[in-house]
């Protein structure tokens, strides 16, 4: 069962739009909520008028800044807190005193329909002193630069370096130095349904139940919880089906504490959903950053040493995860490789943009472009083929578990996953497509890079040290009823990634019962178990997967011991195999069904359940390992690029992967190839853009541009396996292996494709202006060094 190709259970009803999504949840009497939002980057509120929006026939309630602040026990909360020192950007659900950035919220309509919430907003009379806007990472660095918040000394909300080994030494003494400064673009994850919430406040319980597309639940009730200064057994969230997540759902939002504060108001359930264009500027952005990056080595490619600065762009406010991704960027620089002296730094902004949260991957993206970026232009510097400087550095299997700058590496092979997606490389022909190409007058290049994936994130006392105000283990319970059916309750989010499937499957083949016996609930915090951190960090499969397998182990335990009473026969001496009992190796000999062990265990338990045994079926378990889990892997494409245009084409695309033991390869290949689908966006078409004076330019998906089938390669995967040993079956996660080394390929790819210019792309994404800029810029240097005898 583990390891099988099994079609997921989710889709059917999914497929057939029998699925529930937020904005379906329709209540007696409920409300609909919309939002006003700051038109200005930066300005000061000096008055805020609702009379006539409250007078409009239809509306039931108008929350301004002042009373949520008056109502609310906490700002909105930051949940990561990595650098002890960083200023913090305290805000409420709604503006005070002060705007920040385009698409802020200022004030909150609940009205009979989401028309007339509309129509109210219009009505809503805001007196804003419009400030100066400090809208690059230059504007906000510059001497003279507006302050976003007049008692901080400047717009730098924090500063850390954690270094390793000595640096200084390391570049004193280096054969070679190569530096590099390189700009990733502001992006976002656009999920297909936009976030949303409703909330219904009982005036008589004083009790809130809440359906919210979030990717966290537990985390969602808490944080409720701390804002509204209600304790969270008054609290139950519900989680429908997700629409897609990608990070973007596990921040928390001033809206869902809206829709609790309007509904207390009223006496009624409140629905608030986001439209596209409120999605754009008030959804977490993520990506941006500017990274300076050097290493030193010696003659031989060996690199003795790097140093990282990362410049993070943040907005106006900090988000829930605060400057986690920024910071994760910079601990992980160095990558898969072997350094042994590393300076890294890690400075946040803010800027007068949409706060920076959560997206795919994280950080690790990022930090790919950087090492891997680096690795090239090092390689070009020594007239050596980049995966010769890679293999040379590549952390050996010996190694292993590897102390890096932060984190300890648990297992892997990294040279072999190198050598395998070469070989997979030449077996199908790419050097020959790209030589006929050339023949042609055709530009084809090949691209490489290496990731590694932080994944099972845990445990919770490190994540808390590490700045986390929150737990990261993940509790999962399984049951067998009485008529024998498995049920499995879960704390972890459904948002298309097949988490449903890959639990059935862990608790089937442990019980030894079949796929379609198994039932796993969902999204619900009043009836499934507590998981710390939610659906994301590539968690779902390894931790939630390592606990029920931990459990389901306990349950079949007890399962064996019930059928050796029935059958008079020793546990040791029994095999469970599709849903039946017998004595191992005699078949067509005595057996018990699972039915009928349910009965015994719930209904006649006289003659059947063993003397000192526990009536019912159950048991839970908690994962909390005792370090995260990395998984890693080879991406390479196959690209051709247009020199008129500019357009670059993806003809092929590979993945060579590990992500320990694989549950469903079917599950495994669509998470990696998603990822790559928008990593290939993040490389090639989106970006996030601002005006000079601050005004957000893609709103809708017309500006915005993000990949479609038109522009997605075939994909394959080749699987490895290094199990991790600290997780209970060997599971590490994926979700995010895609993403994190796209970019780094595509933009190899481009370089291989152009030999006789030399490009060094240090820019993303590389759409078809940029692109043809450069080659128009590297033109003149490419004719100087042919004419160069």
């Amino acid at each position: 069962m583990i390891g099988s190709r099994v079609r997921r259970q989710e889709d059917p009803r999914l497929l057939t739009g029998r699925g529930q999504f937020v904005d379906d949840v329709a209540l007696p009497g409920m409300l609909e909520a919309a939002v006003l939002r700051s038109p200005h980057p930066h300005a000061r509120i000096t008055n805020v008028d609702v009379s006539e929006a409250l007078a409009l026939p239809g509306v039931f309630a108008v929350l301004t800044g002042e009373e949520v602040r008056d109502v609310c026990a906490s700002p909105q909360p930051v949940v990561w807190r990595m650098i002890p020192d960083q200023r913090m950007t305290d805000q409420y659900a709604l503006a005070v005193d002060k705007v920040r950035y385009v698409g802020q919220a200022v004030a909150v309509v609940a009205a009979v329909d989401r028309y007339v919430a509309e129509d109210a907003l219009g009505l809503i009379e805001v007196d804003y002193e419009v400030l100066d806007a400090v809208v690059t990472l230059d504007d906000a660095l510059a001497e003279d630069a507006p302050l976003l918040y007049e008692d901080w000394p400047d717009n730098v909300s924090c500063r850390q370096t954690i270094p390793k080994g000595d640096a200084a030494a390391a570049f004193a003494e280096a054969d070679v130095v190569v530096s590099e400064t390189l700009t990733y673009g502001r992006q976002m994850g656009t999920p297909l349904e936009t976030r949303g919430a409703v909330m219904s406040w009982d005036p008589f319980t004083d009790r809130l139940e809440g359906w919210m597309s979030t990717q966290s639940p537990n985390l969602t009730r808490d944080l409720l919880g701390e804002v509204l200064g209600l304790p969270v057994e008054r609290i139950r969230v519900r989680t429908p089906d997700v629409g897609g997540g990608f990070g973007n759902k596990f921040d928390f939002y001033g809206e869902e504490v809206l829709a609790a504060l309007l509904s207390r108001r009223t006496g009624r359930p409140v629905k608030l959903i986001e439209d596209r264009l409120e999605s754009f500027v008030a959804n977490a952005h993520s990506r941006e950053q500017r990274i300076e990056v050097s290493v030193a080595a010696k003659a031989d490619g060996t690199i003795t040493g790097l140093r990282g600065t990362v410049y993070a762009v943040l907005g106006g406010q900090l988000a829930t995860v605060g400057i986690g991704p920024c910071w994760l960027s910079m601990a992980v620089m160095a990558g898969p490789y072997a350094i042994e002296n590393i300076e890294a730094t890690v400075v946040g902004v803010v800027t007068n943009r949409s706060p920076y949260g959560s997206y795919r991957g994280w950080g690790q993206p990022k930090a790919n472009f950087a090492h891997e970026r680096i690795i090239e232009k090092l390689a070009g510097e020594l007239g050596m083929a980049a995966n010769d400087v890679r293999r040379r550095n590549l952390i050996p299997p010996d190694a292993f578990p590897y102390a890096s700058q932060v984190f300890f590496y648990d297992s892997g092979n990294y040279a072999e996953c190198l050598d395998l997606a070469e070989k997979a490389v030449a077996e199908r022909g790419w050097a020959q497509r790209r030589d006929t190409a050339a023949e042609q007058g055709r530009s084809v290049g090949i691209g490489f890079s290496f990731h590694i994936e932080i994944s099972a994130l845990g445990p919770s006392k490190i994540m808390n040290q590490s700045g986390l105000q929150h737990s990261s283990f993940d509790e999962e319970v399984v049951r067998i009823d009485s008529s024998g059916g498995v049920v499995v309750r879960t704390g972890l989010s459904a948002m298309g990634q097949g988490i449903q499937t890959a639990l059935a499957q862990v608790a089937a083949q442990t019980l030894g019962v079949p796929l379609d016996s198994v039932t796993v609930h969902h999204g619900d915090t009043e009836t499934n178990p507590f998981t710390g951190y939610g659906t994301g960090a590539s968690r779902g499969a390894a931790l939630g997967g390592g606990a029920l397998l931990r459990a389901s182990t306990r349950l079949r335990d007890k399962v064996l011991r019930i059928a050796a009473n029935i059958l008079e026969a020793s546990p040791d001496d029994l095999e469970i195999t599709d849903g039946r009992i017998s004595v191992a190796g005699t078949p067509g000999g005595p057996s018990v069904t699972m039915r009928e062990i349910g009965d015994a265990a719930y209904r006649r338990l006289a003659d059947k359940l063993p003397d000192g045994e526990d009536p019912t079926l159950e048991e839970r378990d908690v994962l909390d390992p005792e370090n995260v889990a990395f998984s890693y892997g080879t991406t390479a494409v196959l690209a051709e690029i247009d020199r008129e245009t500019g357009r670059v084409t993806l003809l092929d695309y590979l993945l060579v992967h590990d992500c320990g033991t694989v549950i469903n390869p079917t599950i495994v290949d669509g998470q990696i190839h998603g990822g790559a689908t928008q990593g290939i966006g993040g490389a090639l078409f989106e970006e996030i853009v601002y005006s000079p004076e601050g005004q957000p330019l893609t709103t809708t998906f017309m500006d915005y541009l993000i990949p479609t089938a038109s522009e997605i390669p075939t994909f394959e995967t080749v699987h490895m396996t290094t199990t991790a040993d600290h997780i209970p079956g060997g599971f590490k996660g994926m979700g995010e292996a895609g993403t994190i080394g796209a970019a780094s390929a595509i933009t190899s790819a481009i370089e291989n494709a152009l030999p006789d210019l030399g490009l060094r792309l240090n820019r993303l994404p590389v759409t078809p202006p940029r692109l043809l800029q450069a080659m128009t810029d590297a033109a003149p240097a490419a004719s100087s060094r042919e004419e160069t005898p």
